[in-house]
């Protein structure tokens, strides 16, 4: 009997393997033939128009890396996808809104609200109002919806998060409407004002809101990693996701831990959600919904669970989500065509992401 199974089970993995080569080789060929013809035979686009498309994936990219590292850092100590984690994003992008307006009315001098007069601690307010709002939001949501399940099926886990974002997203239209706002930002961060350079003769704008996005990203991240490497904290967190029951033996308050980490996300895409607005200029109750997903699909793409693949992947997703449609010579409205489609190949050729997932032996 075994003689005779083994060599369908060798079949059906080479036909598959086969399969996945010949997907792949494909795929491969159809980008690079795209890419030769758009760039050299078409020559649709210029080098400063893929400069201008880059310069927006890395902005767009860095908001993204922002939100999948909250991801990462949920799922490597509970193994379960947050997926109310857009709306924790959200939340903090109308705490910030809302300092902006009300800072906006306050008249220092005749003519110049103290936004404008005092434009740096406002700024700073808003950015630590939209994270404490998300922080607390996160650790409300683990305390309300997840805690109590931690014991049950990952599958009831994960309804409860579908669950929350729901629920998050008719809460937010209740209490602030369903219509579109528009973020009243300082003069000295008014959209579309920024540092000019010149490509072929044509201007590329390093706008002040996209430089403000990527460095306080940057800083973040780094910041991140230094907490989860080199603190405390950091290796109390690393010692749960590696073994709850050890760890609680260990003398770690897990329920703290866990909690904390809640924190740390939500903080995280709470100024992910300011950073939105001010570059942006929109928010309103949905705004989270897409870029909660494509934040995901940035951490399956770096690997899950992998706090620096998560920041490689979120940067990767939002250029060639940007770079995309100009290569592959479709509408730029089908941008959201490419991050899915990206997250579908992942899964087929390399379900780890690009520099592994970083689990536990037990979750394994």
């Amino acid at each position: 009997m075994e003689e005779t199974a083994l060599p369908a089970v060798r079949s059906r993995i080479s036909g598959y393997r086969i399969a996945q080569i010949i997907l792949g080789v494909a795929s491969i060929g159809f980008i690079f033939w795209r890419f030769y013809t758009v760039l050299f035979i078409d020559r649709v686009y210029g080098i400063d128009t893929w400069l201008r498309l880059a310069i927006f994936g890395l902005i767009i990219g860095s908001v993204y890396a922002l939100i999948a590292i909250g991801y990462t850092l949920v799922y490597g100590i509970l193994f379960m996808i947050n997926f109310a984690h857009g709306e924790i994003m959200m939340l903090g992008g109308f705490a910030g809104y809302f300092i902006f307006e009300f800072l906006g009315y306050i008249e220092v001098d005749p003519g110049n609200s103290f936004l404008n007069v005092y434009p740096v601690p406002a700024i700073l307010l808003s950015f630590l109002t939209g994270m404490i709002v998300s922080t607390v939001a996160g650790i409300l949501l683990e305390r309300i919806a997840y805690r109590p399940l931690r014991n049950a099926p990952r599958l009831v886990p994960l309804i409860s998060a579908i669950g929350a974002s729901i629920f998050l997203q008719n809460a937010a239209q209740l209490l602030f409407g369903p219509n579109r706002r528009s973020y009243f930002n300082p003069d000295i961060l008014k959209r579309g004002n920024g540092w000019t350079i010149i490509v072929n003769d044509r201007s590329v704008i390093l706008t002040y809101t996209g430089a403000l996005t990527i460095a306080l990203s940057i800083i973040l991240m780094i910041g991140l990693y230094l907490l989860v490497q080199r603190t405390r904290l950091g290796r109390a967190m690393r010692a749960v996701a590696e073994d709850k029951q050890i760890a609680a033996l260990m003398g770690i308050d897990v329920d703290a831990v866990i909690g904390k980490t809640f924190a740390i996300s939500g903080a995280l895409a709470g100024a992910a959600g300011v950073m939105w607005g001010i570059h942006n200029g929109i928010i309103y109750h949905y705004i989270g919904f897409l870029p909660g997903l494509k934040a995901f699909t940035a951490a399956v793409l770096g690997g899950i669970g992998n706090i620096p693949g998560a920041m490689i992947g979120g940067l990767f997703l939002g250029v060639v989500e940007s770079v995309g449609p100009a290569i592959l010579g479709i509408d730029f409205q089908l941008k959201d065509v490419i991050a899915f489609t990206i997250l579908v190949l992942v899964l087929i050729f390399r379900p780890s992401g690009i520099l592994g997932e970083v689990l536990s032996e037990e979750k394994v």
